[in-house]
């Protein structure tokens, strides 16, 4: 049975409300470290993103990683035949072969997940996201996935 962990993003100054720029940015990082730490372990790991231009903004920030913390990845479709260790993508089909872990961060909870052992999704500190993340949360529940959260 698949198992999904939730990390709930926490607010980094208790003073001001988080933008959802903001938000948005820690959960990209920290989806990012993760697929790093994944690699790591020899895991294949899937992003699954909400669009095209999300999915280029994740391949950015992987590419600005230290050299010692280097990601091999690509997005979907492109690089070497088998695919890199961690492949990006926004379509509803999945990767192009099995993986471990799915990273999402799409607005929906994706069929596919069910062919993953490991995901691992996001709940923004951002009134609007969470909304989104609950969502997402009983469509997991529907397919049958193991929840748990975890403070980021």
């Amino acid at each position: 049975m698949p198992n999904a962990l939730f990390y709930l993003m926490q607010t980094a100054d208790t003073h001001t409300a988080p933008t959802a720029d903001a938000s948005q940015d820690a959960v990209y990082y920290l989806a990012c470290q993760i697929a790093q730490q994944a690699f790591t372990g020899h895991q294949l790991v899937y992003i699954h993103c909400q669009d095209q231009q999300q999915a280029y903004a994740i391949d950015e920030i992987l590419w600005q990683f230290e050299p010692t913390a280097f990601v091999p990845h690509n997005l979907k479709g492109e690089g070497p035949i088998g695919g890199a260790p961690v492949e990006i993508g926004f379509d509803k089909l999945g990767p192009n072969k099995n993986r471990q872990l799915l990273i999402n961060l799409a607005d929906q909870a994706p069929q596919f997940a069910v062919n993953f052992g490991q995901i691992i999704d996001f709940v923004a500190n951002d009134a609007a996201k969470k909304a989104i993340a609950r969502d997402r949360y009983r469509q997991y529940r529907d397919l049958g996935i193991a929840l748990t959260t975890q403070n980021a």
